[in-house]
């Protein structure tokens, strides 16, 4: 009972590093992404654009664009959410296997 309680420790001890990663890792893409909008925004405004024409920059977004699709991957790891790949999907693919198996077996019988 004792190395269960451990284990569970463990586990839940990873899980928050895990939770913990990813809240750093969202701060880290708001204050960078930030930053840099910020920055391209007022270089465009003194290059002589306008502050909306600046703004709708495909530059001022392209960080934010791809980053976030980085970001959007680690969330999903972290909060175990897997539309492609889920546990129904993982159980279907251990029968077919395991039957598959069975079949090459029973071949050779």
């Amino acid at each position: 009972m004792e190395n269960y309680d451990v284990n569970k420790k463990k586990r839940a001890k990873r899980r928050i590093e895990e939770l913990k990663g990813f809240y750093v890792h969202l701060v880290i893409f708001v204050v960078i992404n930030l930053s840099i909008s910020i920055n391209k925004i007022l270089r465009n405004i003194q290059d002589g654009e306008t502050f909306w024409d600046a703004f709708w920059d495909f530059g001022t977004f392209a960080v934010w664009i791809f980053w976030g699709v980085g970001l959007i991957f680690h969330a999903s790891k972290t909060f175990n959410y897997n539309p492609f790949f889920s546990k129904e999907w993982e159980e279907k693919q251990i029968k077919k296997f395991m039957e598959e198996d069975r079949k090459e077996s029973e071949k050779y019988r």
